[in-house]
């Protein structure tokens, strides 16, 4: 069985961004992927950055029903709950590794998924934070 992959909010605009031809494709690829598997995880949190950057900073943006249609389908996937547990689990993240307070959240958020990998452009590629790996998407590994 394929591990989970947690998607972070900057892959699923790529997949919608035209203005980057390049990173488009790629990330179309890997949501593909995940959805073939049935191993893309994501959260409440990255579908909410999802439509408001996508409905504010694409160019061209996507109409707030496009976006919308987007998030529903990717309901699909189960988001996580941001609750209590993930929030103390993004504060322990945060002072453990000083990253944002957002990036933080991703990272609670794919460890109580039970994700083994987060897919995502923002956070440092080949770092793992409490044995949850990055990967970019985007990067290809050195030889």
């Amino acid at each position: 069985m394929t591990d989970s992959v947690f998607v972070d909010t900057n892959i699923l605009l790529y997949a919608r961004d035209a203005s980057e031809p390049e990173k488009q494709a790629i990330a179309a690829a890997r949501l593909a992927e995940l959805w073939e598997t049935r191993c893309g995880r994501l959260s409440v949190q990255v579908l909410n950055e999802f439509f408001v950057n996508a409905t504010r900073k694409l160019d061209p943006g996507l109409s707030p029903e496009e976006a919308w249609d987007d998030v529903e389908a990717l309901f699909a996937w189960n988001p996580l709950p941001i609750d209590m547990p993930v929030l103390n689990r993004t504060y322990a993240v945060q002072r453990r590794y000083e990253l944002s307070w957002w990036d933080s959240m991703i990272v609670a958020a794919a460890e109580a998924a039970g994700c083994s990998r987060i897919l995502s452009e923002d956070l440092s590629p080949e770092t793992s934070y409490f044995g949850v790996a990055v990967e970019n998407p985007f990067v290809v590994p050195a030889e």
